[in-house]
């Protein structure tokens, strides 16, 4: 046995694998800021040069051309990424909000969000999100494809009511209006059990659409109370609210009574699941249609945090639904929320 054997020295090892991570996390964010920075002075430099000697579309070609010879084996200096390095700085170069907001996430997120999005406003929200929840370019192109956006900017809670404020916000991005089932395949017939099943048989899809901070606790969650035995058809664990989500899934419209179910089961799930250092239930009622000035009445003397959202078998925004977005002070209201969350 060894006599001057070191012992106890498992912190200092973790102390050490935390610091240096820390380190490799903040130099790839430096390399992607510089590389986002040399990116946006191309491009500006090319369409610079462009307006002042009348250059058209086909410089971008022998600019290429030229760069990859100084630069052999460099894929970042082809013809359509140097056309969106112009593009990339003329989305940006009058926004003194995104033009710092986008040395924050990845060459190819930008990319996406720049063709993809219409307005400012929506690309705010995409570069928020990918630089919060860390998303790849699969998962942000299929969000932006399903309209989580607008989905969100028009979801139904009570949340400013019955949400302490500093919660308030990243709960009602746990929320959203309306959800998109395209991988349950299911008869034209189906009842609410069967929809729960094709739920529950691809977790890993449903936990991706209703967002990503969501853990699957159980299905016909049971309760007891006095000799009442309570159901709920689904029950998640939002990480990062740190609160118990019950999901109850109707295949019809909703109805008021629907709230007030609702709101024994978040007292029940509060009272004798709840953890004490866990925040209290929230409430998430998924429909196949909804009567939106009637869900606000309902909701309104709800004593419980409820969101009310539809959901469909494939994806696609009614039109109908288009024309009843926040208007745009509205929606900068609502981004707002985000600032607020990094101060905090």
């Amino acid at each position: 046995m060894e006599k001057n054997k070191i012992v106890g020295y498992e912190p200092l090892v973790n102390d050490l694998k935390q610091l240096i991570q820390k380190k490799q996390y903040r130099a790839l964010q430096m390399i992607n800021s510089e590389t986002i920075n040399l990116y946006w002075e191309i491009g500006e430099e090319i369409y610079r040069q462009q307006k002042e000697k009348g250059w058209g579309k086909s410089i971008v070609g022998v600019l290429s051309r030229e760069l990859q010879k100084e630069f052999p084996g460099s894929k970042g200096y082809s013809a359509s990424n140097l056309w969106r390095m112009r593009n990339f700085y003329l989305t940006y170069r009058d926004s003194e909000k995104l033009a710092p907001l986008v040395r924050e996430i990845s060459w190819s997120n930008n990319i996406i969000i720049v063709e993809k999005c219409k307005d400012d406003l929506q690309r705010e929200f995409y570069i928020q999100m990918v630089k919060r929840y860390g998303w790849t370019k699969r998962v942000l192109i299929n969000f932006i494809e399903a309209q989580t956006y607008e989905k969100y900017l028009l979801n139904q809670t009570n949340f400013d009511l019955m949400i302490p404020e500093e919660r308030r916000a990243q709960a009602k991005l746990a929320v959203k209006d309306e959800y998109t089932f395209d991988f349950a395949e299911l008869s034209p017939e189906y009842s609410e059990h069967e929809l729960e099943m094709k739920l529950v048989n691809n977790i890993r899809a449903f936990l991706v659409e209703m967002g990503g901070d969501f853990t699957f606790v159980g299905n016909q969650y049971h309760l007891v109370v006095g000799t009442r035995d309570l159901y709920i058809d689904l029950l998640l664990f939002h990480r990062r609210l740190r609160s118990l989500v019950a999901i109850e899934l109707k295949i019809g419209e909703f109805e008021a009574e629907y709230a007030g179910k609702m709101q024994l089961y978040l007292s029940v799930l509060d009272e004798q699941i709840k953890l004490p250092e866990e925040n209290p239930s929230i409430g998430i009622i998924i429909c196949k249609s909804k009567d939106k000035t009637y869900v606000e009445y309902a909701l309104r003397q709800t004593g419980a945090p409820i969101g009310v959202a539809t959901y469909q078998l494939r994806n696609t925004l009614p039109e109908d639904m288009k024309k009843i977005l926040p208007e745009p002070e509205e929606i900068v209201k609502r981004l707002k929320i985000f600032e607020q969350e990094e101060r905090e």
